[in-house]
């Protein structure tokens, strides 16, 4: 993306709705010019007005004419810098949905002095406008791709500027550290502390406390914004690909009575309680020689061990009490965090002829009984799901969930480490003052304070056209 080219200070213009026919669309002008422009091909109901002559924040019913042709009857609504969403003059065409009505009027604004733009260009104007940082920014892109409830909060949290002010606090704390430590260097000669040790480390040690929560919050964060994994292991002939087809509502794994039907790990998503859970079909686990189905087995150890929660299927009419607890002993073993979340799921319940040897050790495994053929008890499953997520209130915590954020708070958090050894060391201030100063770098790229036109063209290059 050419950033020099979206600086220009012209007027743009976007369809801003989704392509495609609909009821109605939106266009979008931003400059200078853009009631001006708008102004060429519009009148209202009474032909009396001028566009330019009425007051800002408005709407006004009226119709677009090419010379004296007819295009559309339109609403028009005008915000006049820098009260809009981009700091400049802005004005929004509301017209029929028709595709022809669409191109016809970007046609014309192109015809008088308008040019299409990129995407994500109105937001970038909003952005070195002042309206809003970069993190702020890069919410808008999250906001408007968010498909859940805990997806749409964290977005619109980072987007109204609480992630931001957290930032900003920590800079700030850190500029006023970074500002005793270069007054000293000014005095250097006469061999004057103007900042007291003893509060200086205090500061630091809180200042790297609150920097390790916002990047022990990513995991959480990465997760919720991608959906939570959840693997569904076994063995073979199980009824695995059945309960993911249940879970779905919809045939989306192969079922079969052969046994190693799913060599490969099949994934979909679905939405409970506002909340997207990725579930993971994989392939049966057993002793085989047959290598592709070896591979598919030895991808369903790397899927369990991505997967924050692990459903352990097994069929209640011929599984074992001791096989129950040898199958979870293994899935254990093979997780790198042997406190993951196992739920032992006995299926096919819908076969006994009595009740299994095994119920009481069942009960205290806290085991889910479900037939999954019969689509019985399933929401059972998704009852205990919620249960073991267990997520907080949102709207109360800072969460990260951009892997840009994370990285540039790993290098502050590296920075802020060194300052502190260099107080341990009695390094001189010049050569902490270095630290500090990267510190604040990694943190300032975070909201934009700090920026280069790399880090800008990648992220705005992923927005929309209109937005």
């Amino acid at each position: 993306m050419n950033l020099s080219y979206l600086q220009s200070n012209d007027t743009i213009c976007a369809i801003s709705t989704a392509q495609g026919m609909g009821a109605i669309a939106v266009l979008r002008l931003s400059g200078p010019n853009a009631i001006t422009i708008a102004n060429s091909l519009f009148r209202t109901a009474s032909e009396k007005e001028q566009l330019v002559e009425i007051s800002a924040q408005t709407a006004q019913f009226g119709r677009i004419f090419e010379d004296d042709n007819l295009i559309d009857e339109v609403v028009v609504t005008t915000f006049r810098q820098p009260h809009s969403y981009t700091g400049q003059d802005i004005v929004e065409i509301s017209c029929h949905g028709s595709v022809y009505i669409q191109q016809k009027l970007i046609e014309l604004l192109i015809k008088y002095g308008a040019r299409l733009a990129q995407p994500g260009e109105f937001t970038f104007r909003a952005f070195i406008n002042g309206k809003m940082d970069l993190s702020q920014a890069e919410a808008v892109a999250d906001l408007v791709a968010s498909n859940s409830e805990t997806s749409h909060l964290m977005a619109l949290k980072q987007m109204r500027g609480g992630f931001s002010s957290k930032i900003s606090e920590l800079r700030a704390r850190l500029v006023h550290f970074a500002s005793l430590i270069e007054l000293e260097l000014d005095f250097s000669e006469e061999d004057v502390e103007f900042a007291n040790r003893k509060e200086l480390k205090k500061l630091l040690k809180n200042i790297h406390t609150e920097i390790d929560s916002l990047k022990s919050s990513f995991t959480l964060g990465n997760v919720m914004k991608q959906g939570i994994p959840v693997a569904i292991a076994g063995k073979p002939n199980v009824g695995k690909s059945t309960l993911l087809n249940a879970l779905l509502n919809e045939e989306r794994a192969l079922v079969s009575e052969i046994p190693g039907t799913t060599r490969d790990a099949i994934e979909d998503t679905i939405n409970i309680n506002g909340m997207n859970f990725r579930f993971i079909d994989t392939a049966g686990l057993r002793h085989t020689e047959d290598t592709v189905e070896s591979m598919g087995i030895g991808r369903t150890y790397e899927k369990l061990n991505q997967a924050w929660i692990v459903l352990y299927v097994f069929d209640i009419n011929e599984t074992s009490e001791e096989e129950i607890d040898e199958s979870i002993a293994d899935i254990r073993q093979q997780l790198q965090d042997p406190d993951k979340t196992i739920i032992p799921i006995a299926n096919k319940t819908d076969m006994l002829t009595e009740s299994p040897h095994s119920f009481q050790r069942l009960v205290e495994l806290d085991t889910l009984f479900i037939s999954a053929k019969r689509t019985e008890n399933i929401n059972l499953i998704t009852e205990r799901l919620l249960d073991a997520v267990q997520i907080n209130d949102l709207s109360d915590q800072t969460i990260v969930y951009n892997l840009r954020h994370f990285e540039a708070l790993k290098h502050a958090a590296t920075a802020i480490t060194a300052v502190c050894e260099g107080f341990k060391n009695n390094i001189p201030s010049d050569l902490i003052a270095i630290d500090i100063k990267q510190a604040l770098h990694h943190l300032g790229t975070i909201t934009g304070e700090v920026t280069n036109e790399e880090i800008l063209g990648n992220i705005f290059s992923r927005f929309c056209i209109g937005k």
